[in-house]
């Protein structure tokens, strides 16, 4: 009998409840807040298309600046390269040049002294020469004799 008086105070408060509209009022709580709810949704999709949207257009970017960073390292290693191998001809060619003056000064010193010894010896031949020949000689005949012998010698040697 409990359950019964239970029944009955139930469908009583029912009924109550349903006098006073609040059906209607939990009914449009429950429509107020699903619409809040959709325009929520509405707003995270949209806030979702922007993101999707902006990673998009960072991501291409990012691409180009890769790309473009790609491209700066590969010019950069090119004039590197040509740089190098010009700075290797330079220095190349300055050793060569070096190289063929020092030979040539070597040359010019070698012709020079050659040049220096044969003078060096052709006078002292020539002083030999006249000391042996003054020696050994008197005289005009002797004077003659030297004479011709000196002039020839010089005319050898030089």
């Amino acid at each position: 009998m409990d359950t019964f008086w239970v029944g009955v105070a139930f469908f009583i408060f029912i009924g109550i409840l349903v006098k006073f509209g609040v059906h209607r009022k939990i009914l449009g709580a429950l429509d107020a807040r699903g619409e809040l709810v959709a325009q929520e949704l509405a707003e995270a999709r949209r806030l979702r298309q922007d993101a999707e949207r902006l990673l998009a257009e960072y991501e291409s970017k990012r691409k180009a600046a890769e790309a473009e960073a790609a491209e700066i390292v590969a010019n950069a290693n090119e004039e590197a390269k040509r740089l190098a191998a010009e700075a290797e001809t330079k220095l190349n060619d300055f050793v060569a040049r070096r190289t063929k003056s020092a030979e040539d000064k070597i040359a010019q010193a070698e012709m020079q002294a050659a040049a220096d010894v044969r003078a060096a010896a052709a006078e002292a031949a020539t002083r030999a020469a006249e000391t042996i020949l003054r020696t050994q000689m008197a005289g005009q005949a002797g004077d003659a004799a030297f004479a011709t012998g000196l002039q020839e010698v010089k005319a050898k040697l030089n």
